[in-house]
């Protein structure tokens, strides 16, 4: 019977990670109590600061979309058998984009302005992914060094950029605020929820079909998962990976665009911190499956919504939401925990006395 149960759990995705996230929430209800604290107040907060109210459930939308950019990002990369560690620069250098094309192109009505400077962060996000896919394919170079570096020449040049040439009036450093043009539409007032979540619902659509349905998805996918034999096969895998970073970085460079163009109005260095590093959490629990991604990512929206939730009103530290994400994270992404178990109770069975083994 537990075999039995083991094994459906195994074939059901879905029900494995509902199942993981359940433990992770006992987990992290027990730390709660050592910590001193009651589960059922924190996880109380936590709800009520996620989906408690229109505003709370808007404000969870909102924080997720950038998120769902991010792990697409990560999604694309991981599909080519790339690890993408440059998803954090490649928003910071689209977020800047956007905001010099939403202030300095003017006189432009916005159905074309609005397009306009998302493309421009879509297309300076990916160009500066695509640097890493080339040293990667004419010298060797590893993907994780090259990206983890880029992040920190993206952040020092767009800091200098900011700081100077571009820095509006007064001592907060940021650009100027874009042109009315450029701008998102907020969906609830004084919220964080723009019309960027039907954006990040395409993007998610138009992933899923083209990895499933298109010939450049296949081969894609192909490359990723034994590049020797994609070539053998005359699939030009260096091509597929300057392609699937570009895209990689497109998306990543559109989430920050999104986040200048429908929330803040303008860049601020600290706008895209952690959505670059949150991206690899979330295609990791999304098993790199566009929808996988997307219920992600509104996990992790509702996590740190709730998080604010529950500093608001208890006095429950909201770094243990933190843990409960590493927890969440660690279970959800790792169903071999259940394939253990199964081995274990397999195990123990065969060792029964009257199973035929002999002592």
């Amino acid at each position: 019977m537990k075999n039995r149960i083991l094994d459906f759990f195994k074939r059901s995705q879905i029900l494995v990670s509902a199942a993981s996230l359940i433990l992770a929430l006992l987990i992290c209800g027990a730390v709660i109590i050592i910590c001193g604290y009651s589960p059922l107040e924190a996880y109380g907060a936590m709800l009520k600061g996620a989906f408690g109210s229109k505003y709370y459930f808007s404000q969870t939308l909102g924080t997720m979309i950038p998120l769902v950019f991010s792990g697409l990002a990560m999604l694309m990369a991981v599909k080519v058998g790339i690890f993408n560690i440059g998803i954090e620069g490649q928003m910071l250098v689209g977020s800047f984009a956007a905001a010099v094309a939403g202030r300095y192109i003017t006189g432009l009505p916005k159905i074309i302005h609005l397009p306009l400077a998302l493309l421009a962060g879509a297309v300076i996000g990916g160009l500066w992914a695509l640097i890493a896919a080339w040293l990667k394919n004419a010298l060797g170079i590893n993907e994780v060094i090259l990206t983890i570096m880029l992040n920190y020449v993206a952040q020092y040049i767009v800091s200098y950029l900011v700081s100077y040439p571009f820095h509006a009036e007064g001592n907060v450093v940021r650009t100027e605020e874009i042109q009315p043009t450029a701008s998102m539409t907020t969906m609830v007032a004084h919220t964080r929820l723009y019309t960027g979540i039907f954006l990040a619902v395409a993007a998610t659509a138009l992933i899923w079909l083209m990895l499933r349905y298109t010939r450049f998805g296949y081969e894609l996918r192909a490359v990723g998962s034994n590049s020797s034999a994609a070539e053998t096969a005359g699939i030009n895998a260096k091509k597929y990976i300057l392609a699937a970073m570009f895209l990689s970085g497109a998306l990543a460079g559109l989430g920050g665009a999104g986040e200048v163009l429908g929330y803040w109005g303008y860049y601020i260095p600290t706008m895209t911190q952690g959505y670059g590093f949150d991206g690899i959490a979330i295609a990791t629990m999304g098993r790199s499956q566009p929808l996988g991604t997307l219920i992600s990512a509104f996990l992790f929206g509702a996590l740190r919504n709730g998080a604010t939730g529950m500093n608001r009103s208890t006095s429950i530290p909201g770094e243990l939401i933190e843990v409960l994400e590493g927890l969440v994270i660690l279970f959800v992404s790792t169903p071999g925990i259940f394939r253990a178990a199964r081995k274990i109770i397999r195990a123990r069975n065969e060792r029964r006395p009257g199973n035929g083994i002999s002592a």
